[in-house]
């Protein structure tokens, strides 16, 4: 379970900080997209982003182990 928690988390990471470049105007790829310099998607970008660490981090966290 924690190998799929990990790639899920990575790709939100990644696509999250996408939106954020997209909606912020400091990544505007491509240039028709309209997502360019939209607030809102700066939003959904960070908090895409802000979920995809969290998933990152419990799935690196390993665990509890019942003895």
């Amino acid at each position: 379970m924690r190998a799929p928690l990990l790639i899920a988390g990575i790709l939100c990471l990644i696509v999250g900080l996408i939106w954020l470049g997209q909606g912020t105007g400091y990544f505007p790829y491509p240039a028709s997209s309209f997502m360019v310099k939209q607030t809102k998607w700066a939003y959904y970008g960070g908090a895409l982003a802000f979920v995809g660490l969290l998933m990152v981090m419990v799935s690196r966290r390993g665990g509890y182990r019942s003895y």
